[in-house]
C-alpha cells in the first residue's frame, strides 16, 4: 500500500513570523519583573515554618536559642 503524506502545517514564513511574535510578548513579560505580591510570598515561603511535632514551645525555645547564636 502506498504512503500518503498529508499537506498542511505552517510553512517557514509563518512559522518565522510567530517565533518572533512570541519572543516580542516574552521579552516584554520579563521587563515587567515580579509583582510585588507574589515577591512578598515568596519571602513567607522561604522563612522556614514551626515544626508542628514540636509545639509552639519548643518552636520558640528554637528560635530563641538562634537568636541567642546570632
Amino acid at each position: 500500500m502506498k504512503e500518503v503524506k498529508k499537506q498542511g502545517g505552517l510553512n517557514a514564513e509563518i512559522q518565522s513570523r510567530i517565533g518572533h511574535q512570541l519572543r516580542a510578548m516574552y521579552d516584554d513579560v520579563v521587563r515587567q519583573g515580579v509583582p510585588d505580591r507574589f515577591a512578598e510570598l515568596i519571602r513567607k515561603l522561604d522563612v522556614p515554618a514551626p515544626d508542628p511535632q514540636l509545639g509552639a514551645t519548643a518552636a520558640a525555645d528554637q528560635t530563641s536559642q538562634k537568636d541567642r547564636r546570632d
